[in-house]
């Protein structure tokens, strides 16, 4: 409507306004009507107002027509989406929308749309499943504890310091597990501190800590490098090269073995790497290795390690909230190379 009354305006403007009122020559000699002959503005005007004024209702409805009809065609991609919107906020994680068409800016909202509700999904299930595992783990200790002190009750000659020795293990047990529940969470949320930390000092610490557990199992423990350093969390670093090292003198043979712990800088990152042998491993294990709760099949179990099968992914965790990544590689002779790269400080 606009563009049509600009049109006419511009008509008016440089075209009627020029044409005079009225007949300036008149023919001599020659019998016909002036008006026919020579139009003046008056009756132009007569003329071409009701059919521009035709046109314009013209234009009214079909612009009116027209443009519901282009919108609703451009808008019904809008509305699945919003549907899909609406059906995520109720709860609902599995609506997609699997928008069909030309490749245009509404196919690739509803892309993207489907690929968060695909994490979302992912994410949920996952986090259902760790708080059955979590639960299922934390009730283990404690129907210890409940059994313990039921057959205390009914058998009061039984002796004390037995009780309180298993009581003491299973507590302990208890909070092992809940302070690796909290420091998992901590590391998924990925809130760290900021700090610049030399995972080179971290890993002699580490490997003087646990000397002790190396030699009861007789495994040769083997620190080398150079400094490496990045910035972190040191007390979070500190838990994922503890638990890297632990498991990797666990994860050994029963009978001896080693465990290599290098630090250095490659390409762009601060590498870590912790080398153990022990028995094999499929390369379809290894992705579930970093699942929380999940044990191998191989691992050797004893009364101080019990483990609950969150080492590695606490590791995870604190990996992928320093924006680092984690990557396993099987031995072929047998055992496993966890390394860690970390942007360096």
């Amino acid at each position: 409507m606009v563009a049509g009354v600009l049109l006419l305006a511009t008509v008016w403007v440089f075209l009627l306004r020029y044409v005079p009122d009225q007949a300036l020559l008149r023919p001599t000699g020659v019998n016909v009507p002036v008006d026919g002959v020579f139009p003046v503005r008056s009756e132009l005007l007569r003329a071409f107002a009701p059919r521009a004024a035709a046109v314009l209702g013209f234009l009214l409805a079909f612009g009116v027509v027209g443009g519901w009809i282009l919108a609703g065609r451009m808008l019904a991609p809008l509305t699945q989406i919003t549907t899909a919107a609406r059906e995520a906020g109720l709860g609902s994680l599995t609506h997609r929308i699997r928008l069909h068409g030309r490749n245009d800016e509404f196919r690739e909202l509803a892309d993207a749309f489907d690929s968060m509700l695909d994490q979302l999904e992912a994410h949920v299930a996952e986090q259902q499943r760790f708080a059955s595992n979590a639960s299922h783990e934390l009730r283990t200790p404690l129907a210890i504890s409940r059994t313990l002190l039921d057959v205390a009750r009914k058998d009061p000659a039984r002796g004390r310091d037995e009780l309180i020795e298993r009581l003491h293990a299973a507590n302990k047990r208890a909070i092992e597990l809940t302070e690796a529940l909290l420091v998992l969470g901590r590391g998924e949320r990925g809130n760290v501190a900021r700090e610049k930390v030399d995972l080179s000092l971290v890993a002699e610490e580490t490997a003087e800590t646990l000397l002790p557990l190396a030699e009861q199992r007789r495994v040769t423990l083997t620190v080398t490098g150079d400094a490496a350093p990045v910035a972190g969390d040191a007390e979070l670093l500190g838990r994922m090269i503890t638990n890297l090292v632990q498991n990797a003198i666990v994860h050994n043979l029963p009978a001896g073995g080693r465990v290599t712990i290098h630090t250095g800088e490659g390409d762009f990152a601060t590498v870590l790497r912790v080398e153990n042998t022990g028995p094999r491993l499929a390369p379809e294990q290894l992705p579930r290795l970093l699942e929380p709760f999940h044990r191998g099949t191989q691992r050797v179990r004893t009364d101080e390690h019990v483990g609950a099968g969150l080492g590695l992914a606490i590791v995870h965790s604190i990996v992928r909230a320093h924006q680092g990544t984690i990557h396993l590689t099987p031995i072929r002779s047998g055992g496993l190379v966890v390394t860690v790269r970390l942007p360096p400080a």
